[in-house]
């Protein structure tokens, strides 16, 4: 490790004990042995540097009215909802920020990380507003990678990046998302590279899932994995690779071949994070909410308006 990362090292260790740990600055002076000033100028420069962000919330009694909506109909227990942009891109970003602000706020240690388009966005505001003072230790991928050329669904480097910029450490899947044949999943399974990234799994506290359209773009070659049975069960969105209708049902199919966290491993994890992008429909929200799969929610004001509406 350089020089410098020592010292932004120092500078996130300094910042958690203030910030997160409610520690006074001269008893973390006395931890460290220096001098109280130096704790104030060292938390000075953690915020220049942008080791630490401050995010101010103003009163928000709409969404704080609708998370309250969304505690009584659902398993939703908490979130962050945002509203509109200028854009869809900005609005993606203050997406990603509120997915941020929920990781600190859960305290999350073990992470494992969905794919699609809000997790590309979360990548790019990362890179642009590096959380190194994050309490994410691990994290790794929730779903293989895919073989199309779309940041998006690149898993590892996804884990890579985002693991860097919250100064975790990545664990990644060297498997595809979407094998060849189901004989080929069944194989791949039971290689000593998909029990790492199960243990992995079994580790984790915090899971950030994407909530997707059903019809998606691209599509996962979900009439070899499914033929007619999205159709028949009138499937309605998409979270990771799984798809589910208007009731919440999750689709399952024997000849699925696709690679990714299993539900019931999926189902044990602590905190649950469905995360939205601006084009999430309201219909896929809702069939996401009645799954009873989801904790906590990242999404557009409007649209969980729309949503419960």
């Amino acid at each position: 490790m350089d020089r410098n990362q020592e010292k932004l090292q120092k500078l996130a260790y300094v910042a958690q004990r203030y910030y997160l740990d409610d520690w006074k600055q001269s008893d973390i002076a006395a931890e460290l042995g220096v001098s109280r000033p130096l704790v104030s100028r060292m938390l000075h420069e953690a915020r220049a540097l942008g080791v630490v962000k401050i995010i101010v919330c103003p009163p928000a009694s709409d969404a704080n009215s609708l998370l309250e909506q969304l505690r009584l109909s659902s398993s939703i227990r908490d979130g962050v909802l945002v509203e509109d942009g200028k854009d869809d891109d900005a609005t993606n970003q203050l997406l990603s920020q509120g997915a941020v602000q929920l990781l600190w706020q859960l305290r999350s240690r073990h992470l494992g990380i969905g794919w699609g388009h809000l997790i590309g966005q979360l990548v790019t505001w990362l890179e642009a507003h590096p959380q190194l003072g994050s309490t994410v230790t691990d994290i790794c991928p929730l779903v293989g990678n895919a073989s199309i050329p779309a940041r998006n669904y690149q898993s590892n480097e996804n884990v890579r990046l985002i693991a860097q910029q919250l100064g975790a450490t990545p664990h990644f899947i060297y498997l595809p998302a979407l094998p060849d044949s189901l004989e080929e999943k069944h194989l791949l399974c039971s290689t000593e590279i998909y029990r790492q990234i199960q243990f992995q799994w079994n580790k984790m506290d915090t899971a950030l899932v994407n909530i997707g359209n059903y019809p998606s773009s691209p599509d996962f070659a979900s009439l070899v994995r499914y033929g007619s049975l999205l159709q028949e069960e009138h499937t309605c969105g998409r979270l990771l690779v799984y798809y589910f209708n208007a009731d919440g049902k999750v689709i399952q199919s024997e000849q699925d071949f696709a690679i990714q966290i299993p539900l019931d491993t999926l189902k044990r994890c602590p905190n649950i994070v469905g995360v939205c992008s601006a084009n999430t429909s309201a219909k896929a929200l809702r069939g996401a909410l009645k799954s009873g799969l989801l904790t906590h929610l990242v999404a557009r004001a409007d649209l969980v308006r729309d949503a419960l509406d």
